[in-house]
Order: C-alpha cells, then sequence, then structure tokens
C-alpha cells in the first residue's frame, strides 16, 4: 500500500559565510546552488509544502559562522522568503538539540527533502539522522554544495566531495536528484528513483 508523501522542505544553513565568506562553497558554483534553492523555496509555497530553515550559530571565537557576525547571518535568498519553521542549531545535523523532530512529525511529514550545505558535512548527517528517525529524504543536489579539504588523511577538491557524498546518499540515505526533477517530482505527484547499497555496488562491479 503506497504512503502519501507529505514533504517539508529543509533548507540547512544558507549563511553568507559559505557565500563568499569565510568558508566560500565552491561546487557547484555557489551562485547556481543559490538561485535553486530559491526556486525550491519558490515551489514548495505554491504547493503548501512547508519550509524549515535551519541556522548554525557557533561560539563568539569560532572562524566561522560565529554568534553576532555578518557571516552567520541567513542569505537573502532565505530572508527574502521566510519560512515556516525555524531552527537554530550548534552541531551538524539539525535534529540535535532542537524541535525538529517534533515539529514534523506533529505534521505527519513523512519525506524531507534537503537543499542547503554543505552537502559532505550537515545535509549528509541530517539526511542520515532522518532515516534513522523513520523519514524519507529527498536531496537536491544542484541545490548544495561542498568546499575542498586537505588534512592527515589526505586531500579532496570540492567537486570530488559532492560527486562522492551525492553517491553515497543516493546508494541508502536519500533519493538525489537535481531541482529541475523535484519540481517535475512534486507536480506529477510521482515517486523519485531510489536505490540500495547492493544493486549500487553490483552495478559498479560489473561496469553499468
Amino acid at each position: 500500500m503506497q504512503t502519501t508523501i507529505r514533504r517539508a522542505l529543509i533548507v540547512i544553513d544558507v549563511q553568507n559565510d559559505y557565500i563568499g565568506g569565510n568558508l566560500p562553497i565552491t561546487w557547484p558554483p555557489v551562485e547556481q546552488s543559490l538561485a535553486n534553492i530559491g526556486r525550491a523555496m519558490d515551489a514548495a509555497k505554491a504547493a503548501g509544502i512547508p519550509v524549515v530553515a535551519v541556522q548554525n550559530i557557533l561560539p563568539a571565537s569560532a572562524p566561522f559562522m560565529a554568534e553576532g557576525t555578518t557571516g552567520a547571518e541567513l542569505h537573502p535568498v532565505v530572508t527574502s522568503r521566510g519560512w515556516d519553521h525555524y531552527v537554530q542549531k550548534d552541531m551538524p545535523v539539525a535534529f540535535c538539540k532542537t524541535d525538529l523532530e517534533a515539529w514534523l512529525k506533529e505534521r505527519q511529514i513523512t519525506t524531507l527533502a534537503i537543499v542547503g550545505y554543505i552537502t559532505h558535512n550537515c545535509d549528509l548527517s541530517t539526511a542520515i539522522a532522518a532515516l534513522h528517525r523513520g523519514f524519507q529524504v529527498e536531496f537536491l543536489s544542484d541545490a548544495s554544495g561542498s568546499l575542498p579539504y586537505a588534512n592527515k588523511a589526505g586531500s579532496a577538491t570540492a567537486e570530488e566531495i559532492h560527486r562522492v557524498t551525492t553517491v553515497v546518499l543516493q546508494a541508502r540515505f536519500a533519493a538525489v536528484m537535481t531541482t529541475e526533477e523535484w519540481l517535475q517530482s512534486i507536480a506529477s505527484g510521482a515517486e523519485p528513483e531510489r536505490d540500495t547499497i547492493f544493486a549500487s555496488h553490483q552495478r559498479a562491479i560489473k561496469g553499468v
């Protein structure tokens, strides 16, 4: 028996430090992802899908997202459109020490569509946590973004990190799609394509 999809759009950490600030997103190009975040928010409003704005606020001594700084403020793409619920957090997962889960379940939300930043940190951890809490997850790959890393374990470009994270998400945790595909899905009511670890692995070893 098919369950009726009741979505919420979760707009994660679209803050100034990620848009040319102290921790700039570089892939996909941030201008592209910002435009798609705006499109997703507009479509959600038109379809009656509640929008949740999430904001990461760190201590005043932090090098980014520091409390009271311009970098920590939500970007105008979000503030100009407004939201149905607001969540402030200080950890990657949007569910940690917040009322998000209770708010969603009170409204019988079944599916979370995630946009925002960063793909491989707050987006990924929130998607995993959502699955563990019984939600279905959709991830809009071109309405999110990554940045490069270099540390003891090695280095990776923003494009590599974003691509690999979306592959991992699609294999178990979320239906990964473009913003355009998501708009078509909410218009038609069609279920997005989901996958499994086993099937993803089989395609890899068979070169499909």
